[in-house]
């Protein structure tokens, strides 16, 4: 695991779990389910998010002034698809999810997601930032859910954006 200067907060220390490592898996489950119960978002089965955390590359942010609490994290794919964004709502509006979107795209030449169709806060926030609906996928979600597929545009400066949010000139 890396560990790097802080981004968004001086108590916040930015981290990073390779493949096949487990560091944080227990928080970032209690957070995602957390965030499951408070917004009927991200609901999977423990055993398939735990794969997926296993086989990704997570972003990391932990809270060193709050015992170690996990502000949020980026679960992303080698080809740069995000398979979980999660940021705990007590830090958000903060910069942390965009943060993390940066990290991932100073990793990757292409950042894609999916999103569910009813989830208007998480669309608004990829919008913002950039992303551009790709596609609608009806039924994708195992509970017949439908999805939007997300592509992070060219356009909007967001490279310089990522410059300046990883602290660059």
């Amino acid at each position: 695991m890396r560990a790097t200067a802080p981004v968004v907060s001086v108590n916040v220390e930015r981290r990073e779990v390779g493949p096949g490592e487990t560091d944080h898996v227990e928080q970032a489950w209690q957070l995602k389910e957390r965030i499951r119960q408070e917004e009927d978002v991200l609901r999977q089965r423990r055993r398939f998010f735990e794969s997926a955390y296993k086989r990704s590359t997570v972003y990391l942010f932990v809270d060193r002034a709050d015992r170690g609490q996990l502000v949020g994290f980026a679960a992303v794919r080698r080809d740069g698809y995000i398979l979980f964004l999660a940021v705990d709502s007590d830090y958000r509006g903060e910069g942390f999810g965009e943060a993390l979107v940066a990290r991932v795209a100073e990793d990757h030449g292409s950042v894609t997601c999916h999103a569910r169709s009813t989830n208007r806060d998480a669309l608004r926030f990829y919008q913002h930032i950039g992303f551009e609906v790709d596609r609608r996928i009806d039924n994708y979600y195992e509970d017949g859910g439908d999805a939007y597929y997300l592509r992070l545009g060219e356009e909007g400066g967001f490279a310089d954006r990522i410059s300046k949010l990883l602290g660059g000139d």
